[in-house]
């Protein structure tokens, strides 16, 4: 590749698209945030004032419930003193700067995510068009790598910074590049292996690598007069090794504490997270988290070695919990466990550092089930985020899963609703528990495009407990959170309705598929078909009432602008929401 190849997405053209996407984009959320107020015309738009109030941004949109503005990115124009200007996203951030409350601090890296973001949609605008009836017919990762829009909330959702563009070419799930990871050996006396109830470290790494990739590693060692036994196996992502460890932690790797040993054996496809790899050449093999200190949607997105050591138990104590109850059982639900975990420790870092610091999460890697040997005959997986992609002529992949189906629009989403909604309010009533159930994190089982049941992943690092006397094994006490009583419902709420909810209920409307309040209506009937089912926690619905007339609107890219280097402190998740006003509730007198 020259050095003009790497930049070829990069055009006009795509440029002035990908601005015009994501000034779209800034306009919903921002007004759905109540950042901006956007003002009705007499021509039936709206228009957006700059902090100066001699520019302006004019557009057309269709309003839904949950305050959910439907912006048409064709109709965007911006005015200053009434002369029509280009679209430009990075001006759009300065000319609103004050109103988005970006500080001058922020604002810089702030750019510099937006730009990322924008140079993401030019390489995905150069992709063959996949209309969406296609895709559904597609495999589990043709699915996951197209697509195209990334969180539904977050305006500048692909950061991404540290990433080159060659390394952006190389690692971005969307450009499904084949990926090697890198081996290092770390010594025992600063590493530490854990792994879920029955598995051994020699066994799971021989039927992970392989036999002859086990060997030549150990010849590695061996060549260097080092015993194998003395060390313990880490895949580290490649852009991790050569940006971070190399040089960061050059003095274990001058000591011999670390060494790196070579790509294994097996290809990878990055996953929606980023840092997280599918094995593409065995895909019943586990996937592998990997430690990446890239900044990317509000975190540095690293891995805690010392958070590593309870993962596995924190699984099979969830696995125990879901196979033990009949309500969860009879949804379908699994979770994909986070089996086995490698962490190293860094020892002056650690001397230097709290806990939270990033120093403290460069070198730690996580074995998480497949969901492939899993699947039944005609069952396909695909990520819950593709529910709300949208191809190049506007068509849903929802759409096209309903069409595929046979099924009413209403009964398709039922099925939905049992298999992902109702595990998710019976963890919170009967066990106080919340999930991160965003798309990313949820796999929907299809067959002949009717979901069939859930499987929730990314468990350790994103599940908690909510009720502070909850009695839990000691090593799984690190989910339990403090949570006000009137934030608790903010996990189904917020998560669930604000987040995903609303935009898939927005889609299917625009598309003329079903109508909005047919859409809602199904999700209270699900709600209620749980309650009823469950007599024995009405205290329960009563006490957190998913029928209330409104909840707290919790804003997501307020975090980010407030501090997209670490949105939330996490000693305290619940104090760093944002807040800002009530939204109706969708559910509210069904």
């Amino acid at each position: 590749m020259t050095l003009a190849d790497a930049v070829a997405h990069l055009s006009p053209e795509r440029w002035e698209r990908a601005n015009r996407l994501l000034i779209r984009k800034a306009l919903a959320e921002f007004a759905h945030e109540r950042l901006i107020t956007p003002e009705q015309t007499d021509d039936g738009g709206y228009v957006v004032r700059g902090d100066d109030g001699r520019t302006r941004y004019r557009f057309t949109a269709a309003r839904y419930a949950l305050d959910h503005w439907q912006v048409d990115p064709d109709s965007i124009t911006r005015h200053h003193d009434g002369v029509e200007l280009p679209l430009a996203a990075l001006d759009f951030f300065i000319e609103l700067k004050s109103s988005l409350g970006l500080s001058e601090e922020i604002l810089p890296v702030y750019l510099e995510e937006i730009s990322s973001t924008l140079s993401s949609t030019c390489y995905k605008l150069t992709k063959p068009r996949i209309a969406s009836a296609e895709l559904a017919r597609g495999s589990f990762q043709d699915i996951e790598t197209g697509m195209t829009e990334g969180h539904p909330c977050f305006v500048a959702n692909n950061g991404r910074l540290g990433f080159g563009v060659h390394e952006y070419l190389s690692y971005a799930p969307e450009t499904a590049s084949p990926v090697r990871l890198v081996w290092l050996a770390a010594h025992r006396s600063r590493a530490a292996f854990t792994a879920g109830t029955g598995i051994e470290y020699e066994t799971f790494l021989r039927a992970e690598l392989g036999e002859e990739t086990v060997r030549r590693f150990h010849g590695v060692l061996t060549g260097q007069g080092l015993d194998p036994a003395d060390y313990l196996l880490i895949p580290v992502h490649p852009w991790q090794w050569w940006n971070k460890l190399a040089v960061t932690f050059a003095a274990e790797v001058a000591r011999r504490h670390l060494v790196c040993l070579g790509e294994g054996g097996d290809e990878y496809l990055a996953q929606q997270s980023v840092r997280t790899f599918f094995n593409s050449s065995h895909p019943e093999k586990h996937y592998v988290k990997t430690a990446l200190s890239v900044l990317n949607m509000g975190f540095m997105r690293g891995l805690s070695a010392a958070y590593m050591e309870a993962t596995p138990a924190i699984n099979d104590w969830l696995a125990r919990l879901v196979e033990g109850d009949p309500v969860l059982k009879s949804t379908g639900l699994t979770i994909i466990r986070e089996r086995a975990a490698v962490g190293y420790r860094h020892l002056e870092y650690e001397a230097a550092t709290d806990r939270y610091s990033p120093y403290r999460k460069m070198l730690a890697a996580l074995w998480r089930e497949s969901p492939v040997p899993c699947l039944r005959s005609g069952e396909t997986p695909a990520t819950m985020a593709s529910l709300l992609h949208v191809d190049h002529e506007g068509a849903t992949f929802a759409g096209a899963l309903i069409e595929r189906s046979g099924l009413s629009p209403a009964e398709w989403l039922r099925h939905y609703l049992r298999a992902y909604l109702t595990p998710l309010l019976h963890s919170f009533y009967a066990y106080d528990l919340a999930f991160m159930p965003h798309g990313e994190n949820v796999i929907l089982v299809l067959r002949d495009g009717v979901v069939q049941r859930a499987v929730f992943k990314d468990i350790a690092e994103e599940i908690a407990v909510m009720d502070p006397d909850a009695v839990l094994p000691p090593e799984v006490g690190r989910v339990r959170v403090r949570v006000p009583e009137d934030h608790k419902l903010l996990s189904i709420f917020t998560d669930v309705f604000d987040c995903f909810f609303r935009f898939l209920a927005a889609h299917l409307a625009t598309e003329g598929i079903l109508e909005e309040d047919g859409f809602w209506r199904t999700v209270a009937e699900v709600v209620r078909e749980y309650q009823e089912s469950v007599p024995e926690l009405a205290d329960r619905f009563r006490q957190y009432d998913l029928f209330a007339p409104e909840f707290p609107l919790s804003c997501l890219n307020r975090l980010q602008l407030r501090d997209n280097r670490q949105m939330v402190d996490l000693a305290d998740p619940s104090g760093a929401l944002q807040l800002v006003g009530t939204l109706p509730n969708p559910l509210a007198g069904r």
